[in-house]
Parts: C-alpha cells; structure tokens; sequence
C-alpha cells in the first residue's frame, strides 16, 4: 500500500475521530450483550464524551449482532477466531481517540466508567483496571485463578517488565488508541490483553491501574477462558518477551555453579561429611557449564532478533557492547578456548601411551579429560554462535536508527 493511501486514510480517521470508543468482543453473548452496550453507552453521556460503542463479533450465531446493534452498537465482524483477534479488529475499526476496552459477559461494570476515562484525561496511556481492589463477588472467579493464577502472572509481570498492574489480566482497560496499535500486539488469544501491559511498560508508555468490579457470567455461559492452556501462553508469552529471565539468568546461574563445580573437583575428590564427590559430579558440572554457557549465547541472538523484529525495544548499551565485537574477535576467543581444550586431551593421550595404552587411572584421567571436552565444547559454541550472530547481523537494515550488526558489522 503506497504512504499516499495511508496519509489519506490517517486523515480521515481524524476528521471523523471521536473522543471515545468503547470496544467489546463478542461471541454467543445473546443473554448480556444488549445491557452491556446499554451500560456502555448511559456512561459515555454522564461522562460528556463523543462516544461510540463498537462491538467486534467474532462469529456469533445466536443473534447477538443484532441485539447489539438495537442498542445503537456499531458491530464490526471479525472471522479469524479468538479474543486477541476480536480486540485487534475492534480497535483498528474505532474511531475514538481513546478506547475502552471489555467483556461482553456483563462480568464488568460499563457503569462505572469515569475512573478510566479520568486517569485517560490526565495523560496516561493505558489504564488497567485492578478487580482485587475493586472487589470480586462470590462465584465471580474461580479459587485457583484469585489466589494464584492472576496473582502469579502479575508478580511476573512487575518483576520481569517493572508493570505497575497489581491484575495484569484485567479485561476492563482503557489506553490510547494511536500508541497501543503502534505496539503491534500480536497474540490472537486471552493473552493479548497481558501482551499489551508487557509492551506499553517496556515502550516507556505511562500505565496506571484503577480499581474495577468482577461479577459472575451469566447464568448458563459456557467461559471463553480455558485455564491451562491460557495459562500457560500467557507465562510463554512474558518469558519470550524477556530474554534475560528466560535465557541469560539461568545461564549465568549454570556456568557459575558448574564452573565452581570443576574448579573444586578438577585436582582431586571432595568430601563433605559423608558424602564424596568424584568425577560423576565433575561431569555434570561440566554438563552445567556447557548448556549454561549456550543459554547465554541464546540469550544474545534472541535479544538482538527481537530488537531487529520490533519485538523488543532498542538497547542501546546492548548494541554498544556488540558492536565492539568483531566477528574475526569472537571466532579467535572460540579458537582459543577450543585449543586449550585439546592441549589437555593430547596431554590426556600421553598419560595414556605412558600406559602402553593399556588400562588407565579413570578417576585421574577423567580429571584431565572432562575439563578438555568441556573446552572444545564451549569454544566450538563461541565459534558457531558468532557466525550465527554474523548472519543475523546481515539483516541489520532493519534494525532501529543507529544500531549496528553484531559481530559481522565490522568483518
């Protein structure tokens, strides 16, 4: 599409563009969608706003589209599936300025819009809305999800991504329009609505909470929510969206231990009280080091392909500390490594060949041995992660002003 068509679309947007849109997924929600949009719609008149309610239907077949439209809801039909994809449809098609966003269950309150709207008026870019300060009632949310399955997510969500949400899972939310689909959200199901809290955080966007209400669906509703598989996309979803949590910590945490590990057991056996710890362990220490050591290097490819993509905000010190890093650097470092490693395997050999190359003293040798592989091993990965970095740096056009390509920037 050429940028004219895009400019021209942009500025009807803001020639038509209202104050506020009040977004609402939809599917088989007969029994509550027409309160909702009721609701909706007597709070944007107490609040004084142009308004509009925009209800994305996600392929209802029990006339919830007309029941909406009756209330004056303007209905947008979305076909691919799923509540990430219903909001995005919903969204893209408002013509507010700000958008509110919330379930058609009648689990939320529309009524009580003011708070959103308030803390939208005064600059924030999103706000979240909090049910366990504004009060769940019985039978609203199961046990499992009040007391660990929100209360989870959103301490990830503060300690990976520094979210101010104390109910990072809220559906009642409200944002700018503009800012929040310059984040992409790509998530096409419940875990859109955590997608946006973790991107507007790390896009620096100002995020608020405000206390909300939750009540129990409607009698007979069959819940969108399914608990384990939702459950476990969105923890998927903060861990891919955090490299360092992921990748780099527990790799970090890994290479310290097994390093201490061979250091300690390298010379000769250890005991503490009872216990002996021999070459087995050496063994796994090493085995610690070696996926540690890889862990790290994923973590460096993730974290610059995501900020290559767009998935990840720019890093500048990242970016600096890469590109001081010649592939050429890299490789030698990996050559070295490696070489030491097979200085003691060839030392290892003429222990053996003063043998006759007859039986050996396993728990020496291995002790020679481990610590070898274990350094061919991590200095072939150094090697094989710089070409990989190289090749990923070859994309770096598109990445954001001013960052160069890892490793192969200079080669």
């Amino acid at each position: 599409m050429s940028a004219q068509v895009e400019t021209s679309r942009e500025h009807a947007h803001a020639s038509t563009q209202l104050e506020l849109s009040i977004v609402i997924p939809c599917l088989d929600e007969a029994s509550t969608i027409a309160g909702v949009v009721r609701a909706a719609r007597e709070s944007t008149k107490r609040l004084g706003a142009s308004a509009e309610v925009v209800v994305a239907d996600n392929g209802s077949d029990d006339g919830s589209q007309a029941l909406a439209e009756e209330e004056g809801a303007r209905v947008v039909a979305v076909a691919e599936r799923g509540y990430g994809s219903a909001l995005s449809a919903g969204i893209s098609a408002a013509r507010g300025r700000w958008v509110i966003m919330g379930d058609a269950d009648g689990s939320y309150d529309f009524a009580r819009l003011e708070p959103f709207v308030q803390r939208l008026r005064e600059g924030y870019d999103l706000v979240v809305g909090n049910r366990f300060q504004g009060g769940i009632e019985a039978g609203a949310m199961p046990w499992l999800h009040r007391r660990v399955g929100n209360p989870v997510l959103s301490l990830i969500g503060r300690r990976f991504f520094g979210t101010p949400c104390g109910d990072i899972y809220c559906g009642l939310r409200g944002f700018d329009r503009r800012k929040i689909l310059e984040l992409d959200i790509r998530s096409r199901g419940m875990e859109f609505a955590i997608e946006m809290v973790v991107k507007a955080t790390m896009k620096g966007l100002r995020v608020t909470e405000v206390p909300t209400t939750l009540a129990p669906d409607a009698e007979g509703r069959e819940p969108h929510l399914r608990r384990w598989r939702d459950g476990w996309r969105s923890i998927r979803l903060m861990l891919l969206y955090s490299p360092r949590w992921l990748f780099l910590y527990p790799g970090a945490l890994l290479v310290f231990f097994g390093a201490l590990g061979m250091i300690l057991l390298a010379p000769r056996q250890r005991t503490i009280g009872a216990v002996h710890f021999d070459v087995s362990t050496l063994l796994y220490a090493s085995l610690a080091v070696v996926i540690g050591l890889q862990a790290i290097y994923f973590f460096v490819t993730a974290r610059w392909f995501g900020i290559v993509e767009g998935l990840l905000p720019d890093d500048p010190r990242f970016r600096r500390v890469l590109g001081t890093v010649r592939l050429e650097v890299a490789m030698l470092a990996g050559v070295v490594v490696a070489l030491a490693g097979g200085g003691l395997t060839i030392y290892a050999l003429g222990t053996w060949s003063r043998t006759g190359f007859g039986e050996l003293n396993y728990p020496h040798t291995l002790r020679i041995v481990i610590p070898g592989a274990t350094l061919i091993t991590c200095g072939v990965q150094t090697i094989l992660s710089a070409l990989f970095l190289s090749v990923l740096g070859i994309t770096r056009r598109a990445a954001p002003r001013g960052a160069e390509g890892p490793a192969s920037g200079r080669s």
